[in-house]
Order: C-alpha cells, then structure tokens, then sequence
C-alpha cells in the first residue's frame, strides 16, 4: 500500500498535468529523475519553450509555495540543463512552479526571474 503523502502527491501532478493540458500545454514527461541532481515533477512544452514545473500542493493551513525552497529551485534548474544536455536539446526553457491549494491552482512561470 503507498503512503497517504504520495497518494496525495500523485493526485496534485495529476490535477497538475490536467490543468497544463487544459492551457494547451503538451506534456513531455512526468517524474523525470536526473541521477544525483533530483527529480522534475512536469516536463510540459508550449509554443517551443520547454517547460519544467516543480508542483507544490497542501492540505493544511501552510502555504504551499514556501515548500518550493531556494536549494529546492537549484536543484530543478540543474536537473533542467542535466535534461537538454541529455536530450541534446538546444530550446529555450523556463523554470515554472504550479501552486494547488485544494481546487485552486496558481502557475508561476519563470520563477527564476
């Protein structure tokens, strides 16, 4: 039986990735793992930019967005250039976090800005 937590992580990709796929966002990959570096929650492309999405969620009164931590943001960005170089990928990107608070969801692109 998976924990409750990943259960709940599962289903906020998934609401996630219904909601990208919505705004007309295809989705590359799901749960990409660059060996040492970390994981990418959402690889998603529109309009020729590569998108990388780190998907924060939460059940309780705490604000998702405070989980996305700086060392959490480095680790995505270079989980991003272990990806193009190992796609040999030569496209532009952007950095994106996707808040859902309950039923709610908040994209933030470019948050490296």
């Amino acid at each position: 039986m998976r924990e409750l937590p990943k259960l709940f992580g599962d289903a906020s990709e998934d609401l996630a990735t219904l909601f990208l796929e919505q705004e007309g966002y295809g989705i590359v990959e799901r749960n990409y793992y660059a060996r040492k570096l970390g994981e990418i929650d959402i690889i998603a492309q529109k309009d020729g930019v590569l998108h990388f999405i780190e998907v924060k969620s939460g059940r309780a009164d705490f604000e998702p967005v405070y989980n996305f931590s700086p060392a959490k943001l480095r680790k995505v960005i270079n989980s991003a250039h272990y990806y193009l170089k190992s796609k040999h990928l030569d496209l532009p990107f952007s950095i994106d976090a996707l808040i859902i608070r309950g039923d709610e969801v908040e994209f933030i692109e470019n948050v490296t800005l």
